[in-house]
């Protein structure tokens, strides 16, 4: 837009990277119980005088509350913007709340202003494959055409870096395994068709203003903060852990298995589970990478291992010591047999890697905050 101006980081030296090295137990899992956000591994940390404020948006939701709380964790101001259509006002505990719709342009520029934000990091948007495939005008309005919104947002208030919340959808039903991220992208549901658009009008504006991104095509993101402070509160629970947790805890009568017809082992989906905070982590390495003067990428985040869907139960019984009911159910459109990440290219460019993301340890943290949610 005429008349803009780029805002410069205060310091771009003001972020740096430590290793603690949290060790794994001989069984493969972590404690738990003795982590704090201190000690998560290639930590981004903030140094020196600047305060770097982040606009985050869906910062109410499940994937950006945890970013919210490694961000202050790191030194930095977090300012949530969020409609609470999913998210929670309560998960908002690190940084300020602003009530609002990323298609509002005026309010995001405004909110831009006001916070002083120099980077945004973008989590707001509909993720359920199956509600896609029920109502994809509604997936296109709230991912595509709201991110519209948010870019001319950011291109009135100067500001030109932002890590964006894609998915593994983008590869669509039969790609190579695991995943690399030159796979073709050939999405077979609307939430994924959705999630690509995004990544090519990021691409375009980048090519057209200068905008600096990394998207980050994530799997599936699952656990809790295992210090509980926040965890999965989302109002409509789509996804196979939390659900399994329902079932098992008796609030709700059964799991219900989409397909055991696949051509898998065992005849269920396979899917790549990468803990919460490994993700949370992941975004704030992008985050840096972009703030040293990192150019633009698109990267995989996941633990680079496929956990079939009886595998994952057999997880959840075993920690919780519960048995989770189980309904058979035909296929559901839009789901792919297998999806597991090939990582490296995010080892490599940004140092990531995952200490938390082992089935045992995500259900063990998932399990403590669902029953410290509900005084169970």
């Amino acid at each position: 837009m005429a008349g803009a101006e780029t805002r410069k980081a205060q310091n771009p030296g003001c972020l740096g990277l430590e290793n603690p090295g949290i060790e794994a137990n001989a069984g493969g899992s972590t404690d738990v119980g003795d982590i704090s956000p201190s000690e998560w591994p290639n930590r981004v940390k903030h140094e020196g005088d600047c305060k770097l404020r982040v606009l985050v948006t869906g910062g109410a939701g499940y994937i950006g509350s945890h970013v919210c709380k490694a961000l202050a964790a790191a030194g930095m101001e977090p300012v949530t913007l969020d409609n609470l259509s999913q998210g929670t006002a309560d998960a908002v505990k690190w940084g300020r709340l602003i009530l609002g719709d990323i298609a509002d342009a005026g309010l995001v520029a405004e909110s831009l202003r006001q916070s002083g934000a120099e980077a945004v990091m973008h989590f707001a948007g509909s993720t359920s494959v199956a509600e896609s495939v029920l109502d994809p005008v509604a997936y296109y309005r709230n991912n595509v055409c709201g991110t519209l919104g948010l870019l001319d947002a950011m291109r009135q208030t100067g500001v030109q870096r932002i890590v964006f919340s894609s998915t593994s959808a983008v590869y669509g039903g039969s790609p190579p395994l695991p995943i690399p991220e030159e796979a073709p992208t050939a999405p077979i549901n609307p939430y994924g068709r959705s999630k690509l658009m995004v990544e090519e009008i990021l691409a375009d504006e980048a090519a057209a203003h200068g905008l600096t991104y990394v998207a980050l095509r994530y799997f599936n993101a699952a656990g809790a903060d295992p210090e509980g402070e926040t965890g999965d509160q989302r109002k409509t629970a789509t996804h196979l852990i939390p659900m399994a947790l329902k079932a098992a805890a008796g609030e709700t009568k059964c799991l219900e298995i989409f397909g055991d017809d696949y051509p898998t082992p065992d005849g269920t989906c396979i899917r790549d589970y990468i803990h919460v905070s490994d993700l949370a982590q992941g975004h704030l390495l992008a985050l840096d990478h972009l703030i040293r003067g990192g150019s633009s990428a698109v990267l995989n985040l996941g633990a680079g291992r496929g956990v079939s869907v009886l595998e994952a139960i057999a997880s959840i019984e075993r920690v919780i010591g519960r048995k989770v009911l189980c309904v058979r159910r035909p296929r559901r459109p839009g789901d792919a047999p297998a999806l597991y990440a090939d990582p490296s290219a995010a080892r490599r460019l940004l140092g990531f890697s995952t200490r938390l993301s082992d089935m045992d340890t995500i259900v063990n943290t998932a399990w403590r905050f669902y029953r410290k949610a509900r005084d169970f």
